[in-house]
């Protein structure tokens, strides 16, 4: 056995202890199998199942196959703990009598320095938040003069290629790709526990994701895409001692199954400074330890997985994999718009017993495009899931607004720590359950305490210009970033006294109706090119897709149904689940008493977004 690569590393990720040392949470990874989950409840780890035999669970079953395939590379997501990995796979390896040569990738990576200066004009300026999507690819982080010379060895029963691109590399061999959760990516970031690509050692945490997401992601990403229809295995890289895989055409045809039919994806939880208890509360399976729970990730599909299951393994792949294998069928008619982009986002913002969220505002379509790389904006509604009776929205400006004095007085609380009173420039209006407040780009907005928003959004999500945060700090004890400056290039003075009310909160209607059921339009803002309908009923209703994605939430009621065909599939109250286009009809059936509402939210048809 011989591991040619960071020793040291390989040794110390395998002498570490609980995993806790290695990932910066108090919340469970999502287990290998299936656990004893609360009956009738909230599901944090939904599943899809795949026939029987189809994942295998550990190194051991994955180690038997690579005996047989003599030379493989073993691919991955960014974030992936390599050498302990290879490490688990070589004492497997051994146990079989597999004489094995291990080659890392990371020694193959250009100077840091050089890299330094190959990212540097995608992330902005040091104190910003931002940078702008990368056009590198993955390709350009590596010398490929050094790669190209290294071959496998003969002398070795099997050689391996391990690490982030090793697919890139020449050799004729079985290819293995792991992919990795982005929740656990960023619990390993926080711990600082990985690094950024080509860097020697982790920095702060704020300066990783920026890089992650505008450069790293961006080129994973789509190594990704191109790499899966040549996998022979595509594998779960969150465990720290555990690995399931399954083989590549299986999960594919996995992926297939789920754009014909009704889908959740996994959801993720994170803390916050105005974070609050409903999530806690009602969402028993979460860690109760965490101090709050500020948003719930439901649908984000830069972020979020899809879950599949059998004979009790659990195996989870980026959702961005349904995308590359079927986005057409997902998106339908709209595919050609928004391409393997999900466009539309649900997200829960908890301020229960909690705080406000700051006073901000997001950029408009141009400059999200010029200044970020973006191809769509950060266009937002909040429909209100749950209130406390004095719970209320910010949401435009006062009809005397002075924009100059408005900035004034936010740049000398930012620099002298002083409170705004911002009621003086900012309308705030009550809120009460099912209520829709429209948030497109530029309007200046806040959740108050006591609030559990559904965030039906857009899909780009980090774009939010603070300009005051209420003297509040991170979890950390850090002031959060203002962004003053940006927010006056975006804000939207026009915006204000009584045409808040009348334009920027959705004025319900019905739409149609029948017999024991009806849909309630709850009209966006012109500007957002995505709608929303409020489905009630008593027993079950049909919806016809005419090739339009759907994306729903049972905001009233305890349980329904989603039939397709033959098949039902059950959502308790606050799941969000997804219908593909390509399924041209479904039924909602009832599965409780009284009347049950589920929120709709899709494309227009007559969007202008990517225009």
């Amino acid at each position: 056995m011989e591991l040619k690569g960071n020793d040291e590393a390989q040794e110390e990720t395998m002498t570490t202890g609980a995993s806790s040392a290695l990932r910066n949470t108090k919340q469970e990874i999502m287990p290998a199998e299936v656990q004893t989950r609360v009956a009738g409840g909230y599901d944090i780890y939904p599943a899809y199942p795949l026939d029987a035999g189809r994942i295998y669970d550990g190194y051991k079953s994955l180690a038997q196959w690579m005996t047989e395939q003599k030379t493989v590379v073993i691919d991955g997501y960014i974030g992936n703990f390599w050498e302990r990995i290879a490490a688990s796979l070589m004492i497997e390896l051994e146990k079989l009598g597999a004489g094995t040569n291990c080659y890392f990738m990371h020694d193959f990576v250009k100077p840091e320095a050089e890299i330094e200066q190959l990212v540097a004009p995608f992330l902005g300026s040091k104190d910003s938040v931002w940078g702008t999507k990368t056009s590198l690819s993955l390709a350009d982080f590596y010398r490929w003069d050094a790669l190209a010379e290294l071959q496998p060895d003969s002398d070795y029963t099997v050689n391996i290629l391990i690490g982030t691109g090793a697919a890139l590399s020449e050799w004729d061999a079985s290819v293995i790709y792991i992919d990795l959760p982005k929740n656990e990516l960023q619990y390993r970031m926080n711990a600082g526990t990985i690094t950024n690509l080509g860097k020697s050692s982790p920095e702060k945490p704020t300066a990783m994701y920026k890089r992650f997401y505008f450069v790293d992601w961006v080129v994973c990403n789509k190594h990704k895409e191109s790499l899966l229809p040549r996998a022979d295995v595509l594998a779960d890289g969150q465990g720290i001692d555990w690995i399931t895989w399954a083989y590549a055409p299986d999960i594919v045809n996995g992926l297939k199954s789920l754009s014909q039919s009704v889908f959740r994806p996994r959801p993720w939880f994170t803390p916050g400074s105005w974070g609050g208890q409903w999530i806690k509360e009602h969402f028993p399976q979460v860690n109760q330890e965490e101090p709050n729970y500020a948003w719930s990730f439901e649908l984000i599909a830069p972020e979020n997985g899809l879950v599949f299951e059998n004979d009790g393994f659990l195996l989870e792949v980026s959702f961005d994999c349904l995308m590359t294998i079927a986005g057409a069928d997902v998106l339908g008619k709209h595919h050609a718009d928004f391409g393997n982009e999900f466009p539309i986002r649900f997200d829960f913002l908890d301020t229960f017993e909690g705080g406000n969220l700051s006073i901000q505002c997001h950029p408009s379509l141009s400059y999200i495009r010029e200044q970020f790389g973006e191809t769509i904006t950060q266009d937002e509604t909040y429909y209100i899931l749950d209130c406390k009776p004095d719970a209320k929205v910010y949401l435009g400006f006062q009809d005397d607004i002075d924009p100059v004095t408005f900035r004034q007085e936010l740049e000398n609380s930012m620099e002298n720590n002083t409170e705004v009173a911002i009621g003086n420039y900012v309308q705030s209006f009550p809120a009460a359950k099912h209520d829709l407040f429209l948030i497109p780009n530029g309007t200046v907005h806040s959740a108050g305490k006591n609030n559990l928003v559904l965030e039906i959004s857009a899909t780009p999500y980090i774009f939010t210009f603070k300009m005051y945060d209420w003297l509040s700090k991170d979890l950390n004890g850090d002031p959060r970033p203002i962004s003053i400056e940006h927010a006056f290039n975006n804000l939207r003075f026009d915006r204000k006294g009584q045409r808040v009310e009348r334009e920027y909160i959705s004025k319900p209607y019905i739409l149609e109706q029948g017999e024991g059921w009806k849909t309630i339009h709850l009209p966006t803002h012109e500007a957002h090119f995505y709608d929303v309908h409020r489905i009630e009923f008593e027993e079950e209703v049909t919806v016809q897709t005419q090739q339009v994605c759907h994306v729903l939430m049972l905001v009233e009621g305890t349980e329904i149904s989603v039939r397709i065909g033959d098949r039902k599939t059950v959502f308790r109250f606050a799941e969000t689940f997804v219908i593909p286009a390509a399924v041209s009809q479904y039924t909602l059936v009832n599965n409780g008493g009284g009347i049950v509402k589920v929120v709709k939210a899709f494309v227009k048809d007559n969007h202008e977004s990517t225009s």
